[in-house]
């Protein structure tokens, strides 16, 4: 569950029908013995040929983890995930005026608490939105609080952002007075990035804080609770 952008959370709802540095390939079926026959008769070239065209039928998924550790007793974790084109039982979602949200790829959020994948109960697709390849501004400029409970507003939550390109790393400060720093982490190849932040349970936020690599502060928010 979470509180976030209305954008994001549209996003995670409709997507519901359908992080590090992990690249996953996809998997070949053995063939049956009389095919394997006939394609160890085939020339090498022809061979070759249908070997780079598999490969370039298998676009790779990566995945970037962009903060971990423990929170109230509990392993937390948030990560990037790149699909370059839409996967398969992925369904882009629709807006109220019957359009369908434009994009060839799919980046998903992935962010667990306890080992507990936050919004799971929307599916595999939860917290995915579609891009248009590698570089879709329309991915930047996000916050959001995340949680197991009541929306991310109780217990261990996750304040996520997917910041403009000129922020550096976010600072979190809490009402007992810490301060949380986390860095920005970009998916390679891509201009998709994140911070992320645990709050523990009993917290709640003073300011979130926004700075460029030079250390000048971009934004400054007391919004967050």
């Amino acid at each position: 569950m979470a509180l976030s952008f209305a954008k994001k959370a549209a996003m995670a709802a409709a997507a519901a029908a359908a992080l590090a540095g992990i690249t996953f390939g996809a998997t070949v079926s053995e063939a049956a013995p009389g095919t394997a026959a006939h394609r160890a008769s085939a020339p090498a070239s022809v061979v070759a040929e249908r070997s780079t065209s598999a490969h370039r039928q298998a676009p790779h998924v990566v995945t970037q983890m962009i903060g971990a550790g423990r929170m109230d007793g509990h392993r937390w974790s948030v990560a990037l995930e790149f699909h370059p084109t839409l996967p398969k039982g992925y369904t882009p979602p629709t807006f109220s005026d019957g359009t369908t949200a434009p994009g060839t790829s799919l980046l998903c959020q992935r962010m667990y608490i306890g080992g507990t994948r936050i919004d799971h109960q929307g599916g595999p697709w939860a917290d995915c939105q579609p891009v248009t390849g590698t570089h879709d501004p329309r991915a930047a400029g996000e916050m959001g609080l995340w949680g197991l409970h009541d929306k991310g507003v109780s217990g261990s939550r996750l304040m996520v952002s997917n910041p403009e390109a000129e922020v550096a790393y976010g600072v979190l400060t809490l009402s007992d007075g810490t301060q949380v720093k986390a860095a920005t982490v970009a998916v390679p190849g891509t201009t998709y990035r994140a911070w992320a932040a645990p709050i523990p349970n009993g917290r709640t936020i003073t300011t979130v804080d926004q700075y460029d690599a030079n250390h000048k502060r971009i934004s400054h928010d007391t919004n967050w609770r």
